[in-house]
């Protein structure tokens, strides 16, 4: 059966698409809406010719893949393209810190925010409140979680819904990208970098002071509260070295695609797939105020754009494809 199963991923497709993907569409446009952004603030970016070529190189990479897969059109090809695709989200990310510096930072409002709607600041407490080793690990590992859960249902879609894979694809893609468009016009860092630059003692006394433009000199952040020998905990730190940057805070993507891939697990009514998930989201949900990632209010601003999201998307995608399943075509 696995032989079978292996031998309609390369078999040739009888009719290959000859344009883009849903998901590639959506990449386009937000290269284009980008590009029109670097080439209007030419003189307010740091590096705007290497923003430029390297949007030019992604271009290219979508070509190769495109290429690669209309001279050998079979589904796996095609499967390629789409985690092609999701490699370049590691790419766009810090991308949003290069476009929004160059706007004051908002994390003073957003801190704020907390502050008014819950008295205190979750993030600064909620470690503090549950300190023990093992809490910290599984909300690490929660945090860990994020690409794994997007990787696998996307492949689940791959191997068992195949009908519906491009559909999935570009929802969760479509739904960075619309997160990264508000990154890039709202630039709110994260209580970990907001704390770190104005100070812990501030925070705790509820002052926020708006810092303007320090993230443009400053990209230092606070160590991640918990269980620091941890092995999930020194896997996030490594994380945060490797690649994190003063951005994308509010809302919370974190929570906002996790809850996209985790609609799209029940959608299948598999309990296979959402059973086993269903207690990692949660935790990850809660890693993002634990670890200091996020305010409280990005989390429920991820939850609530999230679900939003979903329901949009499906039912662009339902529009705009023909890839419903079989019972909602008889319908």
């Amino acid at each position: 059966m696995l032989t079978m199963k292996f031998k309609s991923y390369i078999q040739t497709e009888q009719k290959p698409l000859k344009g883009l993907m849903l998901a590639e569409w959506a990449q386009l446009i937000y290269l284009l809406f980008t590009l029109v952004i670097v080439m209007i603030t030419t003189t307010k970016l740091p590096n705007p010719e290497a923003m430029i070529w390297n949007r030019v190189r992604l271009l290219f990479v979508m070509a190769a893949m495109w290429l690669v897969y209309r001279l050998v059109p079979c589904r796996l090809t095609r499967a390629l393209r789409i985690f092609v695709e999701l490699g370049l989200l590691a790419w766009w990310y810090p991308d949003t810190y290069s476009i929004n510096r160059i706007f004051p930072n908002l994390d003073h409002v957003v801190a704020a925010w907390d502050e008014q709607l819950f008295g205190f600041q979750p993030a600064l407490v909620f470690a503090a409140r549950f300190p023990s080793h093992i809490i910290s690990e599984l909300m690490d590992m929660g945090y860990v979680m994020y690409y794994p859960i997007i990787v696998l249902v996307v492949l689940y879609y791959f191997a068992n819904r195949y009908e519906e894979f491009e559909r999935c694809s570009f929802i969760i893609l479509a739904g960075f990208f619309i997160y990264y468009v508000v990154f890039d016009l709202m630039p709110v860092a994260g209580p970990t970098f907001y704390y770190k630059a104005v100070g812990i003692s501030k925070i705790a006394h509820g002052v926020f002071p708006a810092i303007g433009d320090y993230f443009n000199t400053h990209t230092d952040c606070l160590p991640a509260p918990g269980y620091t020998n941890g092995i999930f905990y020194n896997l996030v730190e490594a994380a945060k070295a490797s690649g994190e940057r003063p951005t994308a805070a509010f809302p919370s993507s974190h929570v906002g695609i996790s809850t996209i891939c985790m609609l799209l697990a029940l959608r299948t009514r598999d309990k296979k797939l959402w059973l086993p998930l269903l207690p990692i989201y949660l935790l990850l949900c809660m890693a993002t105020v634990y670890i200091q990632a996020h305010y409280l209010i990005d989390a429920i601003a991820g939850f609530v754009s999230g679900v939003l999201l979903y329901a949009a998307l499906l039912c662009m995608s339902r529009k705009i494809t023909n890839f419903a399943p079989q019972k909602e075509r008889r319908r």
